[in-house]
């Protein structure tokens, strides 16, 4: 893939997640949700920080200390490592595009 817009689809199950590059401590990915969100009892609670930037689409996340926090393109932040985080709402009648930066 060299164009982050490739291949979007339009519906789909579960978020598409896409590697688009890695190297040591580095990991680069474009993540596609269409609608879905991350279930309660199950939150994010990674061992790396994570910079994430919406391209395109809306989301709602839900960090731990941080509350709620609505995106729009062009929105970016740093999740920290051990930060429990969760997609709480996408879209479901377009795609959501994230481009996210695992560092370490």
């Amino acid at each position: 893939m060299s164009n982050l817009f490739d291949d979007l689809p339009r519906q789909a199950d579960a978020e598409l997640f896409t590697e688009l590059l890695a190297r040591d401590g580095l990991r680069i990915e474009r993540i596609v949700s269409t609608g879905q969100s991350t279930p309660a009892d199950q939150p994010y609670d990674q061992e790396h920080d994570e910079w994430v930037l919406l391209v395109k689409g809306a989301a709602r996340l839900w960090i731990e200390g941080d509350g709620e926090r609505d995106l729009r393109p062009g929105d970016h932040l740093l999740i920290p490592a051990r930060r429990r985080h969760r997609v709480l709402w996408t879209p479901p009648d377009e795609p959501t595009v994230w481009l996210a930066i695992h560092l370490g």
